[in-house]
């Protein structure tokens, strides 16, 4: 609404007058020659409002300066709880990590009357917060401080109890791991201000939920929760077989990924040992690290499933190829030579079968070792895995690929990859001959179809599904062979390299397999970490540790995986065609 001068016409006449009025009267009041101070007065009240505002100006600075201010701690904890995290889900739905709230407490020392006896009754409850550092603290000129955060809901009652003056409580959302260390090394860790760490849990952050977070988007209703790959119930098996496994054969630590060989999704991966992501401390531990993507090992004769598949891709080599393995190779100083010696010539299966390092080693040098070190790149093993999850180490590669080095290569020693990048290329060579990149989300066929790129033609994948096939019906894995599945694979026991030296006394045991052989769907790795030998047994190598683990493990999460089990003929010694 409008107004204009005319509206106040009636105040505006009666001015005058009443300044007149005013004047007269102050006249005979004699109140004139007090007329005269009141330019002070203003002057005086106007000092005593700067002071008032300058005093509060220095409070509020003081305040600022403070280690933080009850204001900024309380906007702080309201943005905790505004920066949630999407849940994580397994392929089916079931929960890997969500939001709960927690109570977390914290001291404004101004407002404590004694320090001494806070500090005795808080620590009744929390000990840590009896130290002389927490001491220090409560005896500061601090606005405010966090005691500590996440507490729990029988803690946060007790100190409420105590009724200490300065001591109060805020709600924060906390991450929680409903299955605790089952798939610790894919989720990851968030941590106490809701950030992703480690796994799964940093990566997303980087997708944009960091960025959410910050402006205040992140909300529980805001996010949905993001699907994995992973099937919770496989990834169980995996991790229960594994655990089984170090106690059977006495290991240091087991390695188990199970990948689909059309998509590349990581249907499984664990690392023992593992942690637990509710305690995050356990992750700094240098035992805990996760061995299937930041370990790089040798992979022993694993490798000459690669070196014979470059050897038929090459064309200089078929299945009817011989090579003498009669007598060790001899070469600078280092001598070549089998662990079970037949001292014959041997055909390409055959050296596949009793797994020769002679015959591998003179396989490579007849087809050459820049076509080695040209396949071994196209086929991943040579540069850095490319995935989701931030703990992946690069390779560690030969200075110098001398004809020595294509030899030791060729069998696994000399070149140390992760056991992710070798599962990768081994389902290269069952799935028809694409090399897909892994990945912990959902992926279907199409979608891998845009990703894959072709390393061998499907003539040599064919004839690597039925080499693989023969050594679990006739060679070292034949402890790998499950009723009802076609299962194949190649063994690999590599000698760990101490001080320099390869200890003959302490090895890396891994299966490389796939299943079923006739149209593979599934990959499964396992590594076991320096076995001992089962009672009553002298050798402890892969064929009789890595191979029975890997058989446990289909056979319990085949059904899970809709892999349908055919006992038509024998169907544990039928072999496959190429």
């Amino acid at each position: 609404m409008s107004l204009a001068a005319s509206d106040f016409s009636p105040l505006a006449a009666k001015a005058p007058s009443r300044a007149k009025d005013a004047r007269a009267s102050a006249v005979a009041s004699g109140s004139m020659a007090e007329d005269a101070g009141s330019p002070a007065r203003v002057v005086v009240v106007m000092a005593a409002f700067a002071l008032i505002y300058g005093l509060i100006a220095l409070r509020l600075v003081d305040l600022g300066l403070s280690e933080e201010t009850p204001a900024s701690a309380y906007i702080g904890a309201q943005q905790a709880i505004l920066a949630s995290r999407p849940d994580l889900v397994d392929r089916n739905g079931e929960l890997l990590a969500t939001d709960i709230k927690a109570p977390s407490v914290y001291a404004e020392p101004r407002k404590i009357v004694d320090v001494d006896e806070a500090i005795d009754k808080l620590s009744s409850v929390l000990p840590e917060l009896g130290s002389d550092a927490m001491r220090k603290r409560l005896e500061s000129n601090a606005g405010f401080i966090w005691l500590k955060r996440e507490i729990t809901p029988l803690q946060r009652e007790a100190i409420h109890r105590l009724g200490i003056p300065g001591i109060g409580f805020l709600t924060e959302n906390r991450r929680f791991y409903p299955g605790g260390p089952t798939a610790g090394h894919i989720v990851g860790i968030a941590n106490v201000d809701e950030q992703g760490i480690a796994g799964l849990e940093k990566y997303i952050d980087g997708q944009g939920i960091a960025d959410l977070q910050r402006f205040g988007f992140a909300t529980d209703q805001a996010l949905k929760p993001v699907k994995l790959s992973m099937d919770l119930r496989v990834q169980h098996v995996v991790r229960d077989e594994l655990t089984k496994a170090m106690e059977r054969y006495r290991a240091i630590a087991t390695i188990g990924i199970i990948l689909n060989v059309h998509t590349g999704e990581v249907m499984a991966m664990s690392s023992l040992p593992d942690y637990d992501p509710n305690d995050p401390a356990e992750a700094l531990k240098p035992e805990n690290l996760n061995r299937a993507t930041v370990g790089v090992y040798e992979m022993g004769s694993v490798f000459k499933s690669f070196s014979i598949a470059m050897g038929l891709d090459s064309g200089k080599v078929t299945l009817d190829s011989t090579f003498d393995a009669t007598t060790p190779i001899r070469i600078g100083g280092f001598t070549i030579h089998d662990f079970h010696g037949t001292r014959r010539v041997l055909s390409i299966p055959e050296i596949f079968l009793h797994s020769s390092n002679i015959g591998t080693a003179k396989m490579t040098i007849a087809v050459g070792i820049d076509r080695q070190q040209e396949f071994f790149k196209r086929i991943g093993l040579l540069d850095k895995v490319d995935t989701e999850l931030p703990e992946v180490a690069a390779p560690l590669l030969p200075r110098k690929w001398s004809e020595i080095t294509a030899m030791t290569a060729s069998y696994g020693h000399g070149l140390s990859v992760s056991p992710m990048q070798t599962a990768v290329a081994g389902a290269a060579l069952v799935n028809g001959g694409l090399l897909i990149e892994p990945t912990f989300f959902p992926r279907t066929e199409a979608d891998a179809a845009k990703v894959a790129k072709r390393v061998i033609s499907k003539r040599v994948s064919d004839m690597m599904r039925y080499l693989f096939r023969l050594n679990a019906v006739e060679g070292s894995g034949r402890n790998a062979r499950v009723a009802g599945y076609m299962v194949g694979g190649k063994t690999g026991t590599a000698d760990k390299v101490v001080n320099g030296r390869y200890a003959h006394d302490k090895r890396r045991n891994s299966f490389l397999a796939a299943f079923p052989m006739d149209d593979p769907q599934y990959l499964v790795l396992v590594t076991i970490d320096e076995p001992k030998p089962e009672e009553g047994k002298i050798y402890a190598t892969a064929g009789m540790n890595a191979a029975p683990t890997v058989s446990r493990i289909i056979a319990r999460v085949a059904p899970m995986l809709g892999v349908a089990p055919h006992f038509t003929g024998d169907s544990d010694t039928t072999l496959v065609s190429y």
